[in-house]
């Protein structure tokens, strides 16, 4: 089945992932940087190194490229010991704009959803680090949650790694010596291993995790390989459907056993092939206590309540001239992509609609 990617900017446009070359790109503009050098670094598990470096035109504008790596991974432009940190998933391009004399704190990025993400972070951190100083920021609770949430949305994906080994003043936020934060670094150990198993982070984070659970419970001994995920919560969502009515995600886990949280376009290619395997899932599981709750984000509203009207879930709908926060928080990147919710928790991110028989049937 084919998915549809997605771009956000001022409004939402879905379209077909293609690319003619095997290369990612990043460019942009330093504003007030003429002729400034700027070093394009990448990471091995923390130490980073230097790939090239770009130097900018009379105008401030740069414009780089490089072989894709086959993996997602985490670049950053460095300027003066100052760093712009970005996520790299394949081919995309990422645009960037910054300031010479604030070159890390006053930048935008724009490109896809893990890339504006990761600026998100970045900035909620500065945020926290201005207003609290270092030392409070790194035990700000609210701060370790909302993060956590992030992590949630997709805790297999490059900016929850990132966020994992962000560093404050040289200390790790998620600090793997206190219990509640070595939790969530072993949700993302839990699901690298899951879904990224030949990716080389799953062995250093699950070597974190595992090293540091036994030396918090020296009597458990040598524990086994498999990492349990801590347990979060999830992003709300508050959509009306074809009749006008708000739905809210959270009623419909609140009054089910398990709710399959679809994001999708009626009008993309595989919609229909899509849709036929959520409808023989809601047959066999709806009257023991599955639902559907699915956002839609076509660009005719019309049509999509033509479509809807014959689905017997829950089908809300996404303008497109709304934010892409909720894309954002579920690291939505493609279309469709589906979660299961169980237990007031997502439980599962769906890679292959086509496994949804097998992912369901335990839970009933």
């Amino acid at each position: 089945m084919k998915h549809l990617s997605i771009a956000t900017g001022a409004s939402l446009l879905l379209i077909a992932a293609a690319c003619s070359n095997n290369e990612w790109h990043v460019k942009g503009v330093l504003e007030g940087g003429a002729d400034k050098e700027i070093l394009v670094q990448a990471s091995d598990n923390g130490r980073w190194y230097t790939l090239d470096t770009i130097t900018t035109g009379k105008n401030g504008r740069f414009d780089y490229s490089h072989p894709a790596l086959g993996r997602p991974d985490v670049y950053r432009l460095t300027l003066g010991g100052r760093s712009i940190y970005f996520p790299v998933d394949s081919i995309e391009t990422i645009n960037i704009t910054a300031s010479d004399s604030a070159f890390d704190s006053s930048y935008t990025i724009e490109g896809t959803p893990g890339a504006q993400a990761m600026m998100d972070v970045d900035r909620r951190l500065r945020e926290a680090v201005t207003a609290k100083g270092a030392q409070k920021a790194l035990t700000d609770s609210v701060l370790k949650r909302e993060l956590a949430q992030t992590i949630l949305a997709d805790p297999a994906g490059i900016v929850s790694y990132y966020i994992i080994s962000k560093q404050i003043n040289g200390q790790y936020l998620f600090n793997p010596s206190v219990r509640s934060d070595n939790r969530v670094i072993g949700a993302v150990a839990n699901a690298y291993t899951q879904q990224r198993p030949d990716d080389p982070r799953t062995s250093y984070l699950k070597q974190l995790y595992l090293a540091n659970r036994v030396a918090m419970n020296p009597s458990a001994g040598t524990p086994a390989d498999t990492i349990h995920a801590t347990e979060l919560a999830y992003f709300d969502i508050a959509l009306t459907n074809q009749k006008g009515d708000t739905l809210t995600l959270s009623d419909a886990v609140n009054g089910n056993k398990v709710v399959l949280l679809s994001f999708t376009a009626y009008t993309a290619e595989g919609s229909t092939a899509y849709n036929a395997l959520l409808a023989d899932a809601y047959r066999r599981y709806h009257d023991r206590g599955l639902e559907i709750y699915q956002v839609a984000f076509d660009d005719d509203e019309f049509q999509w309540k033509k479509s809807a009207n014959n689905l017997p879930w829950l089908t809300v709908y996404h303008p497109s001239t709304q934010d892409a926060q909720t894309l954002l928080n579920y690291n939505v990147q493609s279309l469709p992509t589906t979660f299961i919710i169980a237990d007031g928790q997502i439980a599962d991110r769906v890679l292959d609609p086509s496994t949804l028989p097998t992912i369901l049937s335990p839970r009933f």
